[in-house]
């Protein structure tokens, strides 16, 4: 735990404290930001004093993507939150664009300290420690997820740094360096569990103790992680970063029961109706979208700000002795699939078809008839075979029937040839269209 006096505070002190950070914060973009003051005014508050406190937070408005990206023009590329002036701003990065055009996130030293300090703390939550040495397949830009590559250095790592796609490097590395740890998204974590399958190299038995997985949903569910456990022979925990907030804000400790805030003083996290926007309570148990917001940031601050997770929290206590509610993220709710009334996740999709690992790969791909959310049943979906299992209409008919059971939801399961379906050496998409 790099700091314990912070990440073991009782949560109601934690609160108060960040309550004092977000009106500071309020003022701050109230008096800088055109986008802001605008949305706060038009909310009723003619001041940032009149948006009172975190207690008063669901009472302003909620921020969406489209929004910022609407602000953008030729003169600020950052749009009309942004509050620096340009002499202030020291690092650019860039959403990697997945759901359309790059957005730019503008930096102050400040904030990019905030980044590396809350990044380190999620990332040391794994279990990482000074000495060790791991392996990244993060690039160091212009992705959001660069800026977590200081953070193993402010833990005290023994750095090695691979970048995307060089898998080859990659699986040299891990034989000739003996590396603790690996850092990479969970798709690229099943890719090179094959590769090193195909190329004859006991992956299970290599120097990897624990397997950092981040980027996209998956590093959580049951089924899936114990699939990567088994084929790593190590024990895996994911992170999880909002390109637009900060990288790495959420990391899992070695109880692998959800991850905790490690941006603690630096964001506020708050649960809302996806469809609705209404505010849920962050209680044990409940799920819903995660809404963040910035709380000691400079250059282009959130309020609010619609991530389109969906999580599941817990607010029981954690036996490494962290604080806060813990969460686990399910699926994109714009990726979410509505069939009959019932909210279907694509990444659930795959969870249940994990668990029947052996004979199946675990790559799954959804494949939507209709556009749009609403879907009629069944729905069609493809399940990969493992390397060498024939076509098996009992074990199609085992997994139609384990999906209706978990998800509620009528399927078309397809039983696929080993490697028909594409793998990834970053994110994986689920749904074909």
């Amino acid at each position: 735990m790099l700091a314990p006096e912070i990440e073991t505070l009782a949560w109601e002190e934690q609160l108060a404290v960040d309550d004092a950070s977000h009106r500071a914060q309020l003022a701050y973009v109230f008096a800088r930001s055109p986008f802001y003051r605008a949305k706060l005014v038009a909310a009723g508050c003619a001041t940032a004093a009149d948006a009172g406190g975190l207690a008063d937070l669901a009472g302003l408005p909620l921020t969406e993507k489209r929004e910022l990206r609407e602000t953008v023009t030729p003169e600020n590329p950052f749009g009309a939150h942004l509050c620096a002036a340009p002499e202030e701003i020291v690092r650019i990065h860039s959403t990697s664009g997945t759901t359309g055009t790059p957005s730019y996130i503008p930096l102050t030293a400040d904030d990019l300290e905030n980044w590396v300090t809350g990044s380190a703390r999620s990332y040391a939550a794994s279990g990482l420690t000074a000495g060790e040495r791991l392996v990244s397949t993060y690039d160091a830009g212009p992705f959001v997820a660069g800026a977590a590559l200081a953070a193993f250095d402010r833990i005290g790592a023994c750095h090695v740094p691979l970048g995307t796609g060089n898998t080859e490097r990659l699986l040299t590395a891990i034989e000739l360096l003996g590396p603790q740890a690996a850092v990479l998204t969970p798709s690229y974590a099943a890719y090179l569990i094959e590769a090193a399958a195909d190329r004859g190299l006991d992956l299970a038995g290599s120097s990897v103790e624990r397997v950092l997985v981040a980027g996209e949903p998956g590093g959580g569910e049951p089924a899936f992680r114990a699939m990567l456990e088994g084929g790593f022979g190590a024990r895996v925990t994911e992170a999880m970063g909002i390109g637009d907030i900060g990288p790495s804000l959420w990391g899992e400790c070695e109880e692998q029961d959800g991850m905790h805030l490690g941006a603690r003083g630096f964001v506020h996290a708050e649960l809302i109706d996806p469809d609705t926007g209404g505010a849920r309570a962050l209680a044990d148990g409940a799920s819903g979208e995660l809404v963040l917001s910035h709380l000691r940031h400079r250059a282009a601050p959130l309020l609010r700000f619609r991530t389109h997770d969906h999580v599941e929290v817990k607010t029981s206590p954690c036996a490494c002795g962290r604080t806060g509610p813990r969460i686990r993220c399910v699926g994109r709710t714009d990726d979410m699939l509505i069939v009959r009334g019932v909210n279907v996740f694509p990444s659930a999709v795959r969870e249940v078809v994990s668990g029947f690992v052996p004979e199946v790969s675990g790559h799954i791909v959804v494949r939507p008839r209709a556009p749009g959310v609403k879907q009629e049943p069944p729905l069609p979906v493809r399940v990969e075979l493992a390397r060498g299992r024939a076509a098996d209409d009992s074990l199609a008919d085992a997994i139609r029937e384990r999906l209706r059971g978990v998800l509620v939801v009528s399927t078309r399961v397809e039983l696929v040839p080993w490697g028909a379906l594409q793998r990834s050496e970053y994110k994986s998409k689920l749904v074909e269209r």
